[in-house]
């Protein structure tokens, strides 16, 4: 590091301006997180949204590292193990993540251990194995164009010597009971772990994840169905220019407006999407009395709204009928014009909801092709 330059956070919190805007963007997104999250609590069956909504947060947080896997799939990969895109794996090893991190905070608090366990899952089998995964770095890495070198990168995150210590006291604020509002701590917390990047490979996805870690372990969240990673997808430009901000400038207030903005979009995009999902679930559910469906069909709606992409394997698992019982109620569902086969072969079948993908897959659209020099924080 002899004659360059290197950025160190300050410690958690800094002095922040309560403003007329910052504190009517916090009542909105708490209302927002609230109408979400009581939904959540009269789901019949959680599951239905928090089997696809991971999934759909998998996809895009993988995207805004330059992944180009899309839900389909993402969701066709784990029903027939058929990689129809490079990357897949990672989308997947993203959702493994996330549920082994949903798991693990019921036992362990939100922590640098947890933290440390997730690389290894983020990693496995695909790129970024060989950096180390699961271990704090031990070199310099550095923010810019490709090929840029540390003299000239558009950002230096602390040595390892300063590292060690900002992440220790970013864990004390973690576990700490600050006096400010909890969506304004986890603004706080985002912003501090991308500006460490405490790991050489992976830390933008898990930044990402700490946020649905967060929400759910505090409380904030019964059920895992707020993903930010939409809203910041759409606004990747102007996402990483508000934490350079925040270094650069010390910009703490447009920063954390622009995470609540993300906030109030995203809980109630999750809300109008989990509603069109359960109104098109009934709507199905309805039919399949109306026509006197087989109870193996009847079942299969219901499955179908978890895996909206599957095949009689998935089916025969998942409800515990034979092979047989399984593809005749895939076919029932395709006679009636839910399921339609996708892969156009006679083995090794798949079929998808069209309705059900549709609307979880709507606003996913590939974006502009990522600038090549970007790397992941």
């Amino acid at each position: 590091m002899s004659g360059d330059w290197a950025f160190v956070p300050n410690p958690l919190p800094p002095d922040l301006n309560w403003d007329n805007l910052l504190v009517s963007l916090i009542s909105r997104a708490d209302l927002a997180l609230g109408t979400l999250s009581g939904l959540g609590e009269t789901l019949p069956n959680p599951h239905l949204l928090i089997y696809p909504f991971i999934r759909r947060e998998a996809v895009l947080s993988s995207r805004i590292e330059g992944t180009r896997s899309s839900l389909s799939d993402l969701l066709l990969f784990e029903a027939t193990r058929v990689e129809k895109e490079r990357g897949v794996r990672e989308v997947q090893n993203y959702v493994r993540a996330m549920e082994y991190g949903l798991r693990r905070i019921e036992e362990l608090p939100l922590s640098l251990r947890l933290i440390r366990e997730l690389p290894g899952i983020l990693m496995e089998g695909v790129r970024g194995e060989q950096a180390t995964p699961g271990e704090f770095r031990r070199s310099q890495n550095w923010i810019g164009q490709a090929g840029c070198t540390l003299s000239d990168a558009t950002f230096v995150p602390p040595p390892v010597s300063e590292m060690m210590e900002t992440l220790d006291q970013l864990e004390r604020f973690l576990h700490a009971d600050a006096d400010l509002p909890p969506l304004v701590k986890l603004a706080l917390i985002h912003y501090q772990f991308e500006t460490i990047p405490p790991f050489l490979d992976g830390n933008g996805r898990i930044g990402r994840l700490l946020i649905s870690l967060f929400l759910c372990q505090q409380g904030i969240l019964t059920k895992p169905l707020l993903y930010l990673s939409a809203f910041f997808e759409r606004h990747r430009q102007e996402y990483y220019y508000r934490l350079l901000e925040v270094s650069q400038r010390g910009a703490w207030h447009e920063w954390i407006a622009f995470f609540l903005h993300a906030v109030v979009q995203q809980s109630g995009d999750a809300v109008r999407r989990a509603r069109r999902l359960l109104d098109l679930h009934q709507s199905y559910y309805q039919m399949s009395l109306e026509r006197r469906l087989p109870p193996t069909a009847r079942q299969l709606v219901e499955l179908i709204f978890m895996k909206p992409v599957l095949n009689a394997r998935v089916v025969q698992e998942s409800l515990r009928v034979t092979y047989p019982g399984a593809q005749k109620a895939i076919d029932a569902l395709v006679e009636q014009g839910v399921l339609s086969e996708i892969t156009g072969g006679k083995r090794n079948r798949a079929y998808a909801s069209g309705e059900a993908l549709r609307i979880l897959e709507e606003g996913t659209a590939l974006q502009e092709e990522r600038n090549p020099g970007e790397q992941e924080w």
